[in-house]
Order: C-alpha cells, then sequence, then structure tokens
C-alpha cells in the first residue's frame, strides 16, 4: 500500500540536462521524486539508477506537457492519486535560434505552449494543491536571457522574461498561503548543444551539476533569484542598467554570433 504521507518533488524536463541533474541533487538529499518528460525509456532508465544509488522512491509519467490535452490527463491522474507534491520544478523547456521570421511557425507555437502556457497551467494546480496542504516550493527555470531582449533569440528571451516576471510576482501572492516561489535564471549550461559546445573554452559555462547544486542550496535559503556564478550575476545587472539600445545590440550580436549553422 502506498504511504499517504510520502511527500513528492517533482520534476519536469527531467530525461536529460539540467532537468536530470536537478532530479539527481534532489535525490542525494533523500526527496522522492515524480520524473516527467516526452520520452519513456530514459525516465524509466533514470528511476531505476536514482532508486538503486539513493534509496528514494522515483516514479516517472510520459507526457508531453506542451500538448494542452496531454497535460490535462496528467494532472487529473496527479489529482486522483492523491499524491502530496510540495515541490515543483518547471525544467522543461525548448529553444529556438535565428531570425524570427525564419522560424517555423509550429516549433514559435510549440515553444509557447510548453515554455509559457504549460508553466502557468502546473503552477496553477499545483500552487493551489500545496496551499490546501498549507505549504511547499515552486522552482521554475528562466534562463539569463530573461534579463534582456536578445535578438536572434527573440521568442525563448521573451518567454524566458515571462517567466522570471510571473515567478517573482506569485512570489508576492503566495507569501500568506505558505507556497513559496523561486526562480532559476543560468546562464549558458555545458551540453550537448552545439551552440554551447562553441563556449567550450571558455570559462563562462557551468555545468547541468553544478547549476543545480547551487539551485537546491539557494531552494533552502528560500532565495527569490537564484543567478548561478558570480560572472552570470554581474551580467544580469549589466543588463537591468545599461542602456537598452546597447543591451539589445550586443546580446543580438552575441546570440548571432553562437547561432549554430
Amino acid at each position: 500500500m502506498e504511504n499517504s504521507m510520502t511527500r513528492y518533488a517533482m520534476i519536469t524536463g527531467a530525461s536529460s540536462g539540467l532537468g536530470l541533474a536537478l532530479a539527481e541533487a534532489l535525490a542525494r538529499r533523500g526527496r522522492s521524486l515524480i520524473l516527467v518528460a516526452r520520452q519513456r525509456d530514459p525516465l524509466e532508465s533514470i528511476a531505476v539508477e536514482l532508486t538503486q544509488r539513493f534509496g528514494v522512491e522515483v516514479l516517472f509519467r510520459a507526457c508531453d506537457l506542451g500538448e494542452p490535452l496531454r497535460l490535462s490527463g496528467f494532472l487529473l491522474e496527479l489529482e486522483e492519486s492523491e499524491r502530496q507534491i510540495d515541490l515543483l520544478v518547471n525544467c522543461a523547456g525548448v529553444r529556438s535560434h535565428g531570425h524570427f521570421l525564419a522560424q517555423d511557425w509550429g516549433h514559435e507555437q510549440d515553444l509557447i505552449e510548453l515554455n509559457i502556457l504549460a508553466l502557468t497551467r502546473l503552477c496553477h494546480v499545483l500552487g493551489n494543491a500545496m496551499a490546501v496542504q498549507g505549504g511547499g516550493q515552486i522552482l521554475n527555470v528562466a534562463s539569463l536571457a530573461a534579463f534582456q531582449p536578445t535578438p536572434w533569440m527573440s521568442t525563448y528571451a521573451a518567454s524566458k522574461a515571462y517567466v522570471l516576471h510571473f515567478s517573482e510576482s506569485l512570489r508576492e501572492e503566495l507569501k500568506k498561503t505558505g507556497v513559496k516561489v523561486s526562480v532559476l535564471c543560468p546562464g549558458p549550461v555545458r551540453s550537448s548543444n552545439r551552440t554551447v559546445e562553441r563556449l567550450a573554452h571558455s570559462s563562462l559555462p557551468l555545468s547541468p551539476e553544478q547549476v543545480a547544486l547551487q539551485a537546491v542550496r539557494a531552494l533552502a535559503k528560500n532565495r527569490a533569484i537564484i543567478i548561478p556564478g558570480r560572472r552570470n550575476r554581474w551580467l544580469a545587472a549589466a543588463g537591468r542598467f545599461g542602456s537598452r539600445w546597447l543591451v539589445r545590440k550586443v546580446s543580438g550580436l552575441v546570440a548571432k554570433a553562437y547561432a549554430p549553422h
């Protein structure tokens, strides 16, 4: 029989990259997990590995959160299971890179559905459940790109600006409910992505494990905005206080230079 007192951390986008690193960092701290991503096979392997390594309960669900009907079905399953989720980590996301008018509209719509709509709906449903439970925590993953307009990554950067501002607003709204909201704004993260690989000789990119470790530590301290890396924190401040025309120009030049070819 399932222990009704078990509380879970639910992580979206948990099959690779930063989502996987966050799952491992939480499992290392003894957290029971619900892992969510599009593909079942990697989730199953990850669940088995984390259970074996850390002795925690790891559940998983393959679901394309960018599909509203599938998201609705998944949320209904969560409600019917009565599992208590006291930490939601919204890490699932997609990006686009290049001239906006040259992008496939279907991909741009998928980006908006996942990065904005799915994240907001998960916060609404699970935020309400946490408030009824008497508390909980939400960590939304934005990006360093959230702090300035970024030509050549226009839709992606705008979606992350939404996540940043939404999370900060939600933090104030939910204070009296016991639900804490934080937002993670990492800079470039080392991965198999070709765009990031081109920064490999720079000291700027942190590994997913480094970002996850700093994020989990800051989450335990209930930090509102989490920006791993001193240089990234400086860049975020520069984006806020620099001249807007110059910020647009510089961020566009950087994004265009590292566009995949």
